[in-house]
């Protein structure tokens, strides 16, 4: 049998057949354009499925399920999304409006959740019994993956590190509160960051790589500038990789898992951004001389969203 894997994110929706051993037989990809109807976007996620089916050649009758990844929190018993920030979604009907276009059994979650899901099965995280995915992109997502299957909570709500205080009223989240890690460690808190320092140094080497237009800065061009070594993106890239270190601890304190991993847009620094957190997070352990959890970069990039939410599908079918 094949699955189809629908990453649904804030800019693009990206759609795939997947086989069984998680691999993308063929795939589609349309704009969100987040703000216009639910059914619309919803529509849009099905023919873009439906496109993905007919370029890999699989007939219908061979689809079994159909997975998807949101950036939020569904419940699967009704098949409806509880809340999407970022999408302006609240209790909307996710499955079945899907199902006009694929009537097919639907099975949706968190996006962090799917990736993170992916990466354990055909990823870097294979083989361990406890991983957790940092997802560092728009927000800050993150999915656990405890002995092959993700762990959301007896609500549905585990995992939603971004949205725990890393500063006690600190700066305003789009969830409603102030001070979440997701204002201090997505791309989105690099690229705020970045602006205060420019405004603050407005003949930084980040300004002249920009030519002063603040609308062009984005989490790469404050990297770049802090691997070239300029004083002031090296200080704040710091900055920025002490919180990440602080929130790797955070879930080394609580679950102690075997590996966490590292993915999203602002992990494509690689090396750079793994060192810098490596290095700091020692500092703040509890139990400095007892094992703690590998840090590792992702692997399946844009693709584990598709591979994560086809084959928990997958799974939770034949459960």
């Amino acid at each position: 049998m094949k699955y189809i894997g629908i990453d649904l994110g804030g800019s693009h929706i990206a759609c795939g057949v997947v086989d069984e051993d998680g691999e993308i037989l063929a795939k589609a990809e349309t704009s969100t354009l987040v703000g216009r109807p639910f059914e619309n976007i919803v529509y849009d996620m099905g023919r873009c499925a439906l496109t993905a089916v007919e370029k890999s050649g699989v007939p219908m009758d061979e689809i079994s399920t159909v997975g998807i990844g949101i950036p939020g929190i569904a419940n699967n018993a009704t098949g409806d999304v509880i809340f999407c920030t970022n999408l302006f979604w609240t209790d909307e009907p996710l499955r079945r409006e899907l199902q006009k276009q694929i009537n097919k059994p639907v099975w949706i979650e968190n996006d962090a959740t799917v990736a993170g899901f992916a990466e354990n099965a055909i990823g870097i995280s294979k083989g361990c019994k406890s991983s957790v995915f940092i997802t560092l992109g728009t927000g800050v997502g993150t999915g656990i993956i405890i002995d092959g299957k993700p762990w959301v909570g007896f609500h549905g709500v585990a995992s939603e590190i971004g949205h725990t205080t890393m500063v006690i009223d600190g700066e305003p989240c789009t969830c409603g509160k102030d001070g979440c890690l997701e204002r201090y460690c997505s791309a989105t808190a690099l690229i705020r960051m970045g602006k205060e320092m420019c405004m603050a140094h407005p003949d930084c080497d980040v300004m002249q790589r920009i030519d002063g237009n603040l609308e062009l800065l984005n989490a790469k061009i404050i990297i770049d500038s802090a691997k070239d070594g300029d004083s002031h993106s090296l200080m704040l890239f710091n900055r920025y990789t002490k919180y990440l270190a602080l929130a790797c601890n955070t879930i080394i304190s609580f679950l102690d898992p075997e590996m966490i991993v590292l993915g999203g847009g602002v992990s494509h620094a690689g090396d750079f951004l793994l060192k810098s957190i490596t290095e700091k997070l020692p500092h703040y352990l509890m139990f400095k001389t007892m094992p703690y959890a590998t840090i590792k970069l992702a692997t399946l990039g844009n693709e584990a969203g598709i591979i994560g939410s086809a084959l928990l599908a997958r799974d939770m079918l034949t459960k």
